[in-house]
C-alpha cells in the first residue's frame, strides 16, 4: 500500500492587529468607561487627557493594551503635535471618540462668568475640531475609520441656566451632521451618541466643586452610569461596515428631557 503523499503546508494568516481606539477626556467619567470598554473587546486604546496622573493608573491596570497621553484638546498645535507622532504600532487611530467636554456654571446668561464661556466653548467645540481634524484626513485617505462624537440631549434643546453649554452642544449635533456629508463616499463613518443624566464628576464640574449641588442634580433618581454609555459606544463601533448608527438618544427611566425628571421620593 503506498504511503500516503504529505499534504501541503497550509499558510499561516498573519493575525490582524487589534484596532486602534483613541479616547480623549479619558482621565474619568465616560471617557474612562469607553477606555474599559474598548480594552474589554480586545482594542488597543489611545487614552488622551489632560489629568496625566489619571492616565497612568489606567495604565497601571491594563498594562500595554493602552497608551496614555497627555493632551489638552483646546490646544491645536499640541494636538497636531501629539497626534501626528504617535508611537509605532499606535498609529493608524481607527475609531476616535471624541468624549473631551464639560459645563460649567448655570447661572442666567447676564450673570453668568464669561471665563465659564471660553472653557466650553474652546473645550466641547474647538476642542473636538482640533482632534478631528488631526485625525480624520488619515481616516479618508485610508478610506476606513469611525468618528464617534459624544454630545448631549442639551444639544437638541436648552433649558434656563444652559445657554451656552446647550448651545455647544448643539454645534457639536450640527458639526456631526456635517462631517458625515463631508466624507461621504470615502468610506469612514460618522455618529454621535448624547447621553442625558448620567452621574459622573460632570455636575461637580459645573458647580465649580460645590459637592452638595452636584448631588442634589441626581437627588430620587437612578441616573445612567458612565459604563452604559460606554456600552452604547461600543456598540456603535461594531457595526458591519455597511452600517452606520447616525445617532443615539440615551436617557435613564425617570428622565424625558432636560429638566422633565420624575424624582421618586
Amino acid at each position: 500500500m503506498t504511503a500516503p503523499s504529505p499534504s501541503p503546508e497550509r499558510k499561516k494568516q498573519p493575525m490582524a492587529p487589534s484596532p486602534v481606539v483613541l479616547v480623549t477626556g479619558a482621565s474619568s467619567g465616560i471617557g474612562r468607561a469607553c477606555v474599559e470598554a474598548f480594552l474589554a473587546q480586545g482594542a488597543r486604546v489611545v487614552a488622551a487627557a489632560r489629568r496625566s496622573d489619571r492616565l497612568e493608573d489606567l495604565r497601571s491596570q491594563h498594562g500595554d493594551a493602552v497608551l496614555p497621553v497627555s493632551l489638552d484638546v483646546r490646544d491645536r498645535a499640541q494636538v497636531d503635535e501629539v497626534l501626528g507622532s504617535l508611537p509605532e504600532g499606535w498609529s493608524p487611530v481607527d475609531v476616535l471618540v471624541n468624549n473631551a467636554g464639560l459645563a460649567r456654571g448655570k447661572t442666567p446668561l447676564h450673570k453668568d462668568d464669561p471665563d465659564d464661556w471660553d472653557q466650553m466653548l474652546d473645550t466641547n467645540v474647538r476642542g473636538l475640531l482640533n482632534v478631528s481634524g488631526a485625525v480624520l484626513p488619515g481616516m479618508v485617505e485610508r478610506g476606513s475609520g469611525h468618528v464617534i462624537n459624544i454630545g448631549s440631549n442639551a444639544g437638541r434643546e436648552v433649558y434656563p441656566g444652559g445657554t451656552v453649554y446647550c448651545a455647544t452642544k448643539a454645534a457639536v449635533e450640527r458639526i456631526t451632521r456635517g462631517m458625515r456629508m463631508d466624507v461621504l463616499g470615502s468610506g469612514v463613518k460618522i455618529s454621535e451618541v448624547d447621553p442625558g443624566m448620567v452621574e459622573t464628576e460632570f455636575s461637580e464640574v459645573r458647580f465649580h466643586g460645590d459637592k452638595e449641588a452636584a448631588a442634589a442634580v441626581y437627588d430620587g433618581v437612578t441616573p445612567l452610569a458612565a459604563a452604559d454609555i460606554a456600552n452604547v459606544v461600543t456598540w456603535v463601533a461594531d457595526q458591519p461596515p455597511h452600517v452606520v448608527i447616525a445617532d443615539v438618544l440615551v436617557y435613564p427611566l425617570d428622565q424625558a428631557g432636560s429638566g422633565k425628571i420624575a424624582r421618586r421620593k
